[in-house]
């Protein structure tokens, strides 16, 4: 360990570490920086985070300067801070002046610094080197402006070093030096995506984003993605209130959120551009048929209101024999929804048939980030409904062959897994079926009663990752239309069931429709109940960078 002092303030810290970690760590002061990025190789070449050392003849870069014991830095002295500005201004030279219309605007470190650590009286005329390239597409997701690159070559160090594809390199010499995909390439791996987070200018940006919104329209909220079984942790980015609403929808972007024991700093293409489903194609209707389909049409559905759909659907419920219906639950859903699922149907309604997944929802795999399993909750799926088997399979197997006298689907669009002969013959053989979920499909419309729910960006809860880590997804937007959270419909089914499994609880409003107000109240009840879940905190889960692990 390491006794340094910074700013005026003794800390200690490990031996060997560079001055810029030991600042993010324990001093958290905003030193400055472009090239520098904690999960790349240091370059030392943008040399902007200059701090004066106590017994050393001139500044030195704090990105590639270990610490050594009684070290005494100044990041605000006159000395740092004329250092700073003077490599500012060298970067600015040749940096076009076309901020209104530039993508990056409100998130550029280039206009952040200036303000900070710039405001000089420039020294350099206004004949700038022009670079080749000026908004050019280098991939399906990225575009490049050679004139905004600072030749940070962190764009460089992530394909050279993360992706291990080697996508860019720096040509030329000197001031003429630009930055440029390598010749007969193109920027298309699975993680093109992250060189448009890393750029701290407007060199290279997201096409999927590109003039969509300024970013101090946006709102962010923190999330888990739910693109894979890994659950990278991001920030969603949302449209706030603004003179004029976006015609893009609500969500505007997905950006990764550090977290070290899931995601690091990344995520993959997959993930951030499958976010689409939150504002395409919802049901947002409740809808009801008021008498069941047969020989295969579709029942004649009609826009109802939730108390009568409630009311339609407990009463089938009630009137069930176990053996006669079945439940397609999903690893789509929360571990408090999955828990009320489990409650209601194995536990009161005691149904004998259960199942949550479908098959085909498996892809791409690697060994960095992406999973083959494209549900985000199926460890959680695996450990809450211990009365359901895995694959949905075997059931809607039975289904054709009319075993069953009714279907309560949750999310699953059995035309696109199984094909559309698949539901014609569920729909002539099964009396009565109830959808749930948030995406209009075919299923959808095959059924008898249409409970429309809210995408993860519209509710609470926590998902349980392959590694059988519990994160916590926040809600970004409302819910569109008359969609409701899971939890919410489950909440109120099982009440108007009466199924009586809403324990009350010392310090909740009492009364069976009020005692699962959040979805923090299901999952103390999971905890306390589900061995896999004991010990664990929806509070703690809840802080910033922080997981849990369960109990596999």
């Amino acid at each position: 360990m390491a006794n340094i002092t910074i700013d005026g303030k003794q800390y200690t810290v490990k031996d060997g570490i560079t001055i810029i970690e030991a600042i993010d760590q324990v001093a958290k002061t905003d030193l400055p920086r472009y090239c520098y990025h904690p999960g790349l190789s240091i370059a030392g070449n943008c040399r902007i985070c200059q701090v004066e050392v106590e017994k050393m003849p001139r500044t030195v870069i704090a990105c590639n300067t270990r610490v050594t014991e009684g070290m005494v830095i100044h990041t605000k002295s006159q000395k740092a801070k004329e250092s700073q500005q003077i490599v500012l201004e060298f970067l600015l030279a040749n940096h076009p002046l076309d901020c209104p219309v530039c993508d990056q605007a409100g998130e550029c470190k280039l206009q952040d610094y200036y303000m900070d650590y710039g405001l000089y009286d420039p020294k350099f005329d206004d004949q700038k080197v022009k670079k080749t390239k000026k908004a050019v597409s280098v991939g399906p997701t990225i575009m490049l402006d050679q004139e905004r690159c600072i030749l940070c070559t962190r764009c460089v160090r992530f394909g050279d070093e993360i992706t291990k594809t080697s996508d860019f390199g720096v040509f030329n010499r000197g001031d003429h030096s630009e930055l440029d995909i390598y010749p007969g390439k193109e920027l298309n791996n699975k993680y093109s995506g992250n060189v448009a987070d890393i750029c701290p200018v407007g060199a290279l940006t997201d096409k999927d984003f590109r003039f969509k919104m300024r970013v101090w329209y946006l709102g962010s909220a923190e999330s888990v993605c739910t693109g894979c079984s890994r659950g990278c942790n991001i920030l969603i980015n949302y449209e706030k209130s603004r003179p004029y609403p976006s015609k893009n929808g609500r969500v505007m972007r997905l950006k990764p959120r550090e977290n070290q024991e899931v995601n690091k700093w990344w995520m993959c293409d997959e993930g951030r551009y499958g976010y689409k489903f939150i504002d395409e194609n919802r049901i947002v209707d409740v809808k009801i048929s008021d008498a069941a389909g047969a020989h295969g049409r579709a029942p004649q559905q009609r826009i109802s209101d939730w108390k009568t759909a409630l009311e339609k659907t407990a009463q089938a419920l009630k009137q069930a024999k176990p053996e006669q219906w079945a439940v397609l639950a999903s690893p789509q859903y929360t571990n408090e929804e999955l828990f009320l699922i489990q409650k209601l149907f194995a536990g009161h309604l005691k149904w004998k048939n259960g199942a949550f997944y479908a098959p085909n929802q498996e892809g791409y795999e690697d060994d960095f980030l992406m999973k083959k399993d494209k549900n985000p909750n199926t460890s959680g799926a695996i450990q809450i409904l211990k009365n359901f088997e895995r694959d949905i399979t075997p059931l809607v197997e039975k289904a054709k062959k009319g075993e069953f006298k009714g279907l309560f689907i949750f999310g699953h669009d059995i035309a696109k897994i199984y094909g559309a002969d698949t539901l014609k013959t569920l729909r002539e053989k099964v009396p009565f079926i109830i959808y749930e979920g948030w995406t209009a499909n075919a299923t959808a419309d095959a059924a008898d009663v249409v409970l429309p729910s809210a995408t993860y960006a519209e509710k609470e809860g926590t998902f349980t990752n392959f590694e059988g880590r519990v994160q916590r997804i926040r809600k970004a937007v409302n819910e569109l239309g008359d969609s409701r959270a899971t939890w919410e419909i489950m909440r109120d089914l099982i009440n108007a069931v009466g199924a009586g499994l809403v324990p009350a609880h010392s310090g909740r409003p009492q009364g069976s429709s009020l005692q699962y107000l959040r979805p923090e109240f299901i999952f103390e009840d999971l905890a306390k109940e589900n061995a896999a879940f004991h010990g664990l905190d929806y509070k703690i889960i809840g802080k910033k960078g922080t997981t849990q692990r369960n109990k596999n």
